[in-house]
């Protein structure tokens, strides 16, 4: 497994324990009132918003990871997502109920339920803030990508050429050797050649010797 995929596997196990917290809160929730109510609502979303921050460093993190490795990982990270969509719905129907009992309650029930509809209101401009930045990040690394993509192509187109032209210096040093060969044989043959008629004149010539002093001698 590579540095991508561990911290992957990392930060995925960390909001599968967030996300069983979350679980559980809301579980809880129904079971609450009054001020134990209001309390739980509140630690419940910010364990959503801490959920929401491991989906995003998981969504930068699988860009890190070998693209034939990515489908099941982008697979899960999407059911990450609508879990902790659905939870998030559901708590918020929870919190719409506590407001709406407040409202009934009283004046100082409806200004604690205004309260709580300005903090759902203001998590849910950070969550979308917090959306806007993972698709600019998103965006950065897919042009830090392209980028990286075109260095590697252009890189290649370069490397090619030369693995052309070597090509090509190979060729011509072959050609080059078999000429070198074809002369190298035919310079044996011809010294070959000359040593069997320079050895053929000298036994002529000692043959015309031997036959002069024989000739002297009788």
């Amino acid at each position: 497994m590579d540095a991508g995929s561990e911290l992957f596997a990392s930060y995925e196990a960390d909001f599968k324990l967030v996300f069983a917290d979350i679980t559980q809160k809301i579980d809880q929730i129904s079971e609450l009132t009054g001020s134990a109510r209001k309390a739980a609502i509140q630690t419940a979303e910010k364990a959503i918003d801490e959920a929401d921050e491991i989906i995003t460093q998981m969504s930068l993190e699988i860009n890190n990871i070998p693209s034939t490795s990515k489908t099941k990982p982008r697979q899960r990270l999407r059911n990450y997502s609508s879990d902790l969509d659905g939870a998030r719905g559901s708590l918020l129907k929870l919190a719409q109920s506590t407001s709406n009992a407040a409202i009934s309650g009283g004046n100082g029930g409806a200004s604690d339920a205004v309260q709580m509809q300005r903090q759902q209101l203001l998590r849910g401009t950070q969550s979308l803030e917090r959306s806007s930045q993972r698709l600019l990040d998103s965006e950065r690394i897919a042009r830090e990508t392209e980028s990286i993509g075109a260095g590697i192509l252009g890189d290649l187109a370069v490397q090619r050429e030369t693995i052309v032209r070597t090509h090509d210096t190979l060729h011509d040093s072959e050609r080059y050797l078999d000429r070198s060969i074809t002369t190298l044989r035919g310079m044996a043959r011809r010294m070959a050649t000359n040593r069997i008629i320079t050895v053929a004149i000298i036994t002529v010539l000692v043959l015309l010797i031997i036959a002069v002093i024989f000739s002297k001698f009788h």
